[in-house]
């Protein structure tokens, strides 16, 4: 079973923080170390859920562990044994079909079962096939056995592909196909977020040659050998918002140690602009301030306002949630448009149980009324980020919270419990709810 958080609400939090490494850059540069049988090291690699489960796919492959110290590790995939990923894990992350493209450009062919994650609506992968199929694979849907099977039997071929969605994981995989792949691949509507730039930047590293780094026409010139090397992955923006999020809604001043402000501007113009939050870039770092006077700010002509989500540089889908508690706590209304996927907003009644004035217009849709109240409930954690979203809640919040299935929330974020109790956060995390109210 996994474990709960209890929390004390209204506490003031003070201090400074410094996020982990990238998840969504730490995946699928993890999957790229299959495109060598040279050894990789990775610096600044969370230590999260989905980072072991990653790791343990690649085990099971065949891919050596060579050192561990700290966020650093060096792997080696000399020898791999096996085109099937293991089931079990498999479906249990999402980022298991990044490891597709890297299979299919070094062993010729991948058979995997279709990848799991967070269940926040349908998320196709009709665009990875697409691609591979483009490069001259020939992919096998076996409904009966629930199982993708990928072949490229006369080997990859460099194309023009045109990506029938911006899709971030299907970029990447394409990416890492064609980098392996000799001769010129242009990939045409292409995803351009900070993590992909990250894993372009690991590609170029290796050997290959890419053209386009942060626009949505990315050329790539392929390498019949990729080598090994040292690369870092960069903060997770993600968790720079979270924590954003959560010094708006909370008394004290949070500083954000080393972010990198060029990723964060519309993540600040929705914080700053829509919902009236006090921050501010010190050098490399983002400080929330201590006086918080939140209210969100109406279009021209007293129109309520819209909060959406979209690829980069548009709002991340995944801070979609964050915003949202913090208009919570916001005077005003505002419309929260979650474009990508029909189901990440439907955590919201734990909102509504715990005072907040949320209306649910339909599976995109929620119009926020605010400020509420917010008063501590026992919930549970449905995904990543709405878990972490339900945690700031429960530090904004009058009383006592319990939140269960916390191992959701540890798929994306490393040793939050102690990165909140060093800022002043009343967090505990245990097994068992003996002592907790409402369970």
């Amino acid at each position: 079973m996994s474990d709960f958080f209890i929390i004390q609400g209204q506490r003031p939090l003070q201090g400074e923080v410094r996020v982990t490494g990238n998840k969504n850059a730490a995946l699928p540069m993890l999957a790229a170390v299959l495109l060598t049988d040279e050894p990789v090291t990775l610096h600044n690699v969370p230590r999260i859920g989905d980072v072991a489960t990653m790791l343990e796919i690649l085990r099971s492959l065949g891919v050596e562990q060579l050192s561990n110290g700290g966020s650093s590790l060096t792997l080696q995939a000399r020898n791999i044994h096996s085109r099937k990923l293991d089931r079990a894990l498999a479906t249990h992350i999402r980022a298991s079909i990044l490891l597709a493209g890297p299979m299919l450009a070094r062993e010729g062919g991948v058979i995997l079962p279709p990848p799991g994650g967070d269940v926040i609506g349908r998320r196709r992968i009709d665009t990875h096939l697409l691609a591979f199929e483009a490069m001259g694979a020939v992919v096998n849907v076996d409904s009966a056995r629930h199982l993708i099977e990928i072949n490229a039997p006369a080997g990859l071929h460099a194309q023009d592909i045109f990506l029938d969605e911006a899709s971030v994981t299907a970029t990447e995989n394409a990416l890492m196909a064609a980098a392996l792949t000799p001769g010129e691949t242009i990939l045409r509507n292409a995803a351009s977020e900070p993590h992909i730039q990250n894993l372009c930047r690991m590609l170029e590293g290796m050997g290959a040659q890419i053209d386009g780094l942060g626009a949505n026409t990315l050329i790539i010139h392929g390498a019949e050998h990729l080598h090994g090397g040292e690369f870092t992955i960069g903060p997770d923006l993600l968790e720079v918002g979270s924590f954003l999020g959560l010094g708006a809604v909370t008394p004290g001043e949070l500083r954000i140690k080393d972010v990198r402000p060029d990723e964060l501007r519309m993540v600040l113009h929705v914080f700053r602009k829509r919902l009236g939050v006090n921050c501010w870039l010190d050098g490399s770092d983002l400080v929330v301030g201590s006086e918080q006077d939140l209210k969100v700010e109406m279009d021209v002509g007293g129109a309520v306002p819209k909060i959406d989500d979209g690829p980069w540089p548009h709002f991340p889908p995944d801070l979609l949630s964050i915003a949202l508690v913090v208009a919570t706590q916001a005077e005003g209304t505002v419309l929260v448009h979650e474009k990508m996927f029909e189901s990440r907003l439907f955590f919201v009644d734990k909102l509504i149980n715990m005072g907040a004035r949320i209306i649910l217009c339909d599976p995109h849709r929620a119009v926020v009324v605010g400020p509420s109240q917010l008063y501590g409930q026992s919930m549970s954690s449905p995904d990543i980020r709405a878990g972490m979203t339900l945690v700031i809640a429960a530090l904004a919040a009058q009383g006592e919270s319990v939140i269960a299935n916390v191992a959701q929330i540890d798929r994306g974020y490393e040793g939050l419990e102690r990165k909140l109790k060093a800022l002043g956060a009343a967090i505990e995390r245990t097994s068992t709810l003996k002592n907790a109210a409402g369970w």
